[in-house]
């Protein structure tokens, strides 16, 4: 047969890319409707590769597939913050131990860090700061964990996105992931795993704090 499988799974990727693009640069806000016919006439394209598109982003964690409501934007609150998080927080840390345990490179978390500094706009830098978490978790020699942070990453950048739109806290980061570094290169994996779990943390408590009233006493 002459026909090639090639061009669908690339328009799929090419919508699935702009789609999650524009949501997190803040173009698609949360809990913003997604219609495939719209979708498809924006990007001259048929509602199939948008239609794979949504369920890819919607294994992904970053829109909410309803029966009643259709496709939307997922919605960012306390909680969906906090449960994203709660698992970087645990993840994160030992998967840095563990890249320094194997003596890991971190050129690739340096060269983030400068591609931070330097970003045009909030996307940019915001690319830049998941690249340089990434860097730290990737060679951490267990793919499977390797994998289940990948798995959040959009989620995570979902929340910051939202956060940095009405707080912008990128400089505090930044100084943040600049000490991290330092700890790391300097072998001392128990103060940049600490370091680590104080950023994830601090930054999701700051940005949303969790609701007390049905756990006072």
């Amino acid at each position: 047969m002459a026909f090639a499988p090639s061009p669908i799974p690339s328009r799929t990727q090419y919508v699935l890319e702009a789609i999650k693009h524009s949501i997190l640069t803040g173009g698609l806000t949360p809990g913003q409707p997604l219609v495939e016919a719209e979708l498809a006439a924006g990007f001259g394209v048929s509602k199939t590769p948008v239609r794979e598109a949504l369920k890819t982003l919607a294994g992904t964690g970053l829109v909410v597939m309803s029966q009643f409501k259709g496709v939307t934007v997922r919605t960012v609150d306390a909680a969906m913050a906090h449960e994203v998080y709660d698992v970087r927080m645990l993840l994160e840390p030992e998967a840095l131990r563990r890249s320094l345990a194997r003596h890991a490179s971190l050129e690739a978390a340096r060269e983030a860090l400068v591609r931070a500094d330097e970003a045009a706009d909030r996307a940019e830098r915001s690319l830049a700061n998941r690249e340089f978490h990434r860097a730290l978790y990737l060679p951490c020699g267990n793919p499977l964990l390797a994998r289940m942070l990948d798995e959040v990453r959009d989620q995570a950048a979902l929340v910051s996105t939202v956060a940095w739109a009405a707080v912008p806290s990128w400089e505090r980061e930044a100084a943040e992931h600049r000490e991290i570094l330092r700890l790391a290169l300097a072998g001392d994996a128990d103060g940049a795993a600490r370091a680590l779990h104080d950023h994830i943390a601090s930054f999701v408590q700051r940005a949303f704090p969790e609701e007390t009233t049905h756990d006072q006493h």
